[in-house]
């Protein structure tokens, strides 16, 4: 027999109440998750030395700051 609309409706607010909760906690963990993961990790050392070289290089000089 087939399910009426109202179980079916039913199942369907189910699911999305699952899938919300589901993507909360995620949404919740996820800075967790991944701080400290690149510790000692002589390449991100690598690449945030790169970074801030590039940003001190766009920096303007004291003589463009004068302009």
């Amino acid at each position: 027999m087939e399910n009426s609309i109202e179980q079916r409706l039913s199942q369907v607010e189910a699911a999305i109440r699952e899938l919300q909760q589901q993507k909360a906690s995620s949404e919740l963990n996820w800075l967790k998750e991944i701080t400290g993961s690149f510790a000692d990790d002589p390449i991100f050392d690598e690449v945030m030395a790169y970074g801030r070289e590039i940003r001190q290089a766009d920096r303007p000089t004291d003589k463009e700051s004068d302009l």
